[in-house]
């Protein structure tokens, strides 16, 4: 078990994600009058699809590994959401990833609807062979609803631009020609998109911003704490400490690291690529992730696993914001509890929306086989970001709620029209 997972079985109830996000659903529909049947509709899969598939290890020995590929909703769109390979996923937690995939698209105002996938495994102890074998026979498998047209994957917890790429191969091999929108992520030289891999990170980061200059905060001279110190925390370190902002305290899944006076994150950066942690950096003191939540700091930046805030952690937290780079890294006895310490805080289907925003940028591209400089996909997801912002905002100040019930209010809002102007077939 990894430090974080311990951290996370001694301090966090166990809990069915889905159920939670079932059950604010149902709150906001409740609030916003809508229609029962439309109600029951975001309350359930419109697809569950789980896939029990051999490997051959390197060794000579097979192995059946179990996945699943849920989409949650479709009325805007086609499907959009990651793939992740982690050794506690579940069919639950896949299916709570994929309904908040809906919500995050809607309220940035994509063209797409949720969905996710899994592999329940550990990449860390599978050898480069033996990854390449999973994933192009998980491919192949759920490769019956995914396309560029219905269902399109994306990097997650666990997966790359190396993996996106073996999907999309073993899909186009299978029709016979190169389908280039049938996953984002992927690497440049195969129709990925400039920015991609950045863009999670980034939009966390253009997030805090506009969230600073709401609360009158001064994020040159913020102190920011973030846990996780993955592809969203590493950049949004990158980007907040290229804003000016002073990062006193980073995590990953093996501990954390504390500096009052702030992290070198190049440095560490470069230590963790090598040591393959961020423990025992130069300058700094080690830290478990729970001491990491108890800092006095002006932002908290979850960017790990779901549940990481919850009822018996929420009450020590010192931060002024928190910015979920996560997905659902609160759970909503947490929620209550910040909220009535008017703690403000990014929902994570607001927050981590840039990685979905460019994604979206990448399939529009590869469809039409016209390629973006680095400086508009950037400026554009300014743009989206930007207005996504100030629309929940707008809704959390007149409706007198939470920035996270604005944005569940945005998404259904938007969510409940598409079902209304489509109707219901036959």
């Amino acid at each position: 078990m990894t430090e974080q997972e311990r951290i996370t079985a001694e301090t966090c109830e166990v809990t069915s994600h889905f159920e939670e996000v079932c059950n604010r659903i149902d709150n906001i529909c409740h609030r916003m009058n809508i229609e029962e049947g439309i109600t029951e509709k975001f309350k359930n899969c419109k697809r569950e699809l789980t896939v029990n598939f051999p490997v051959r290890m390197d060794d000579g020995t097979v192995k059946i590994f179990t996945g699943y590929r849920i989409e949650h909703n479709t009325d805007r769109g086609p499907g959009k959401g990651g793939i992740r390979y982690h050794p506690d996923v579940n069919l639950d937690e896949t299916k709570a990833l994929a309904a908040w995939m809906t919500l995050k698209c809607a309220v940035v105002n994509l063209p797409f609807g949720g969905a996710k996938g899994a592999v329940v495994c550990n990449p860390k102890t599978l050898s480069q062979s033996e990854l390449e074998r999973l994933t192009r026979r998980y491919a192949s498998e759920i490769s019956i609803i995914i396309g560029p047209e219905s269902d399109i994957p994306a990097p997650d917890v666990g997966t790359n631009p190396q993996i996106m790429a073996w999907i999309m191969d073993t899909y186009s091999m299978n029709k016979g020609y190169s389908v280039l929108g049938v996953v984002t992520g992927k690497p440049l030289e195969i129709g990925g998109s400039k920015g991609r891999f950045e863009a999670t990170g980034r939009g966390c980061a253009i997030c805090s911003q506009l969230a600073a200059k709401h609360l009158g905060l001064n994020l040159e001279k913020a102190t920011i704490a973030i846990q996780g110190f993955g592809n969203v925390g590493g950049t949004t370190a990158s980007v907040l400490s290229g804003y000016g902002s002073r990062i006193i305290a980073i995590s990953d899944s093996s501990g954390g690291v504390y500096n009052i006076k702030g992290l070198d994150i190049k440095g560490l950066l470069r230590h963790k690529k090598e040591t393959g942690s961020v423990i025992d950096f130069k300058d700094s003191d080690n830290i478990t992730n729970n001491e990491l939540f108890q800092l006095e700091c002006d932002i908290l930046l979850p960017a790990a696993l779901e549940g990481a805030i919850c009822a018996r952690n929420a009450s020590s937290i010192k931060a002024k914001m928190i910015v979920e780079g996560a997905n659902g890294p609160t759970t909503a006895e947490a929620d209550k509890i910040l909220g009535e310490r008017r703690i403000f805080i990014i929902p994570d289907i607001l927050a981590n929306a840039g990685g979905v925003v460019v994604s979206y940028f990448e399939w529009v591209q590869g469809t039409q086989c016209f390629f973006w400089r680095e400086d508009e996909v950037n400026n554009r997801l300014q743009e989206i970001m930007d207005n996504a912002f100030h629309e929940v905002l707008e809704i959390s100040q007149r409706e007198q709620v939470t920035m996270r019930n604005a944005a569940y209010i945005l998404a259904i809002d938007r969510l409940a029209r598409a079902v209304q102007i489509r109707g219901i077939f036959p």
